[in-house]
């Protein structure tokens, strides 16, 4: 996968999320317009945008997006970051099969998985 986009409808709000969710991966982050932040690294992309149609964002229910962050101690991290930022707990670290696992959404009702 070359990227991943997520719609929000409070920008300002998106960019102070995961802002503080990435603050220690060492992303950078990229304004390409007001409508669209990304957070890039190495091999990632990742982009938050309000939608180019000018209706609403609505997350997709089925579609997540997940994070391989590397240990069960970071995927603990931020889980409990990502609630300490408003976000709401889908299911808490675990083990799930072959993975140690966590469910969050964002501000915007994205789901996102952590593992390890």
């Amino acid at each position: 996968m070359n990227y991943c986009v997520v719609g929000t409808n409070n920008m300002t709000a998106s960019q102070g999320f995961y802002n503080a969710l990435f603050a220690q991966a060492g992303l950078q982050t990229v304004l390409p317009s007001e409508r669209m932040t990304y957070w890039i690294g190495d091999d990632f992309a990742f982009a938050t945008a309000e939608p180019f149609d000018k209706k609403p964002a609505t997350h997709g229910n089925g579609t997540m997006v997940g994070f391989s962050v590397g240990s069960k101690e970071e995927v603990k991290k931020l889980h409990g970051l990502a609630l300490r930022l408003g976000g709401r707990c889908e299911g808490a670290p675990h083990q799930r099969g072959p993975k140690f696992s966590a469910y969050v959404r964002d501000l915007d009702d994205n789901k996102l998985c952590f593992s390890d």
